[in-house]
C-alpha cells in the first residue's frame, strides 16, 4: 500500500495504459501540432517561398527595379511618375519637327527641345519676339521632370545611381567624390549638370541621395537651366536668319523626320532591352549557397 501511494504511475502501467500520452503526441506531431500548421497557411507560405527561391524577398528582389522587397507607395508613385514622363516625352516627339520652325516657344514650355530654344532665338533677331520671353519659357520645359529624380535618389540612393550609372559605373566615382567633397561638388555638379555628357538624371539621383534639400535643388537647377537656355539663345540668335530658314524647312518635313526619329529609337531601344536581357538579368545573378 505504501508502495503504490509513493508511486502512483507503477500502479497505472501494471494496468496496462500508456505512461506518457502526450508526450508521444509532442514528440511525433500530433493532433496539436497538425491544427497549428492548418490555422497558420500564412507560415507555411513564407517557408515555402524561402526554400524555394533561397530569398526571403521572392519575386520582389530583382536587379532591374530601384526598390528591394515589397515597394512602398511612394516607391510605387515615384516610379509611375518617372514612367510617365518618358510616355510624355514618346507622345511629344512627333509634334517636335513640326512645332520648332511655326512655335517655337511652345515648344519650349513643352519639350525645353535644344532646337526650340534655338529657333526662338533666331526668331527673335528676325524681329518675332524678345529674348527674356525665350529665356522664361525654357526653364519649365528643361525642369520639369528633374525633381523626380531628385526624390529617387531620397528613396533608393545607391541602388538606382548603380542603375543608372551602367558599365563605367560613374555614379560610384561621384559618390566617392560626394564622400569627400560634399556640397563643394553636389552645388556645382547640378549648375552645370546640362553641360555635362552623362545624363542629368545621375546628377540629380545623386543630389537627392546625399541630402540635399528641395528648395536647393530646385534654385540650383534653375540656375543651371538658364545658363544652358542662355547659351542656346545665344547660338540662336548669332545664326539669326540662316537658323530661321533651316527651322522653317524642319517643319516642313515634319511629319517624315519625325517617323524617322521614331524608328531609330525604337530600334535603339530594342537593342539595350535585348542587351540587358542577355547580360543583366535576374539569372546572370550568382545565386547564394546553402549550407546544409
Amino acid at each position: 500500500m505504501v508502495d503504490e501511494q509513493a508511486r502512483p504511475g507503477g500502479a497505472r502501467a501494471a494496468e496496462g495504459d500508456d505512461p506518457q500520452p502526450q508526450a508521444l503526441e509532442q514528440a511525433d506531431g500530433g493532433p496539436q501540432a497538425a491544427e497549428q500548421g492548418e490555422s497558420d497557411p500564412q507560415a507555411v507560405d513564407q517557408a515555402g517561398a524561402g526554400q524555394a527561391g533561397g530569398n526571403p524577398q521572392g519575386t520582389w528582389d530583382d536587379p532591374r527595379i530601384p526598390w528591394s522587397g515589397r515597394p512602398r507607395k511612394v516607391d510605387i508613385l515615384c516610379w509611375a511618375g518617372i514612367v510617365l514622363s518618358g510616355i510624355y516625352y514618346w507622345t511629344l516627339l512627333p509634334f517636335v519637327a513640326p512645332l520648332v520652325g511655326t512655335h517655337p516657344v511652345l515648344l519650349e514650355v513643352l519639350n525645353g527641345n535644344t532646337a526650340a530654344i534655338i529657333s526662338a532665338a533666331a526668331f527673335v533677331r528676325v524681329g518675332h519676339g524678345t529674348l527674356v520671353v525665350v529665356l522664361l519659357a525654357a526653364v519649365p520645359g528643361l525642369m520639369k521632370f528633374d525633381v523626380l529624380y531628385w526624390w529617387a535618389g531620397r528613396l533608393w540612393g545607391e541602388r538606382l545611381i548603380t542603375m543608372l550609372s551602367g558599365r563605367r559605373n560613374r555614379g560610384g566615382r561621384y559618390m566617392k567624390r560626394v564622400e569627400l567633397w560634399g556640397r563643394k561638388f553636389t552645388w556645382p555638379a547640378v549648375v552645370i549638370s546640362p553641360f555635362l555628357p552623362i545624363p542629368n538624371a545621375i546628377i540629380y539621383v545623386i543630389a537627392g541621395w546625399s541630402g540635399m534639400r528641395l528648395v536647393t535643388f530646385l534654385i540650383l537647377d534653375a540656375i543651371g537651366s538658364l545658363l544652358w537656355a542662355g547659351l542656346l539663345a545665344g547660338l540662336g540668335y548669332a545664326l539669326g536668319h540662316h537658323a530661321v530658314v533651316i527651322a522653317q524647312s524642319i517643319s516642313h518635313y515634319g511629319l517624315w523626320i519625325s517617323i524617322a526619329l521614331v524608328v531609330v529609337i525604337v530600334i535603339f531601344q530594342i537593342r539595350s532591352q535585348r542587351r540587358l536581357m542577355r547580360g543583366g538579368g535576374p539569372a546572370s545573378r550568382p545565386q547564394p549557397q546553402r549550407t546544409p
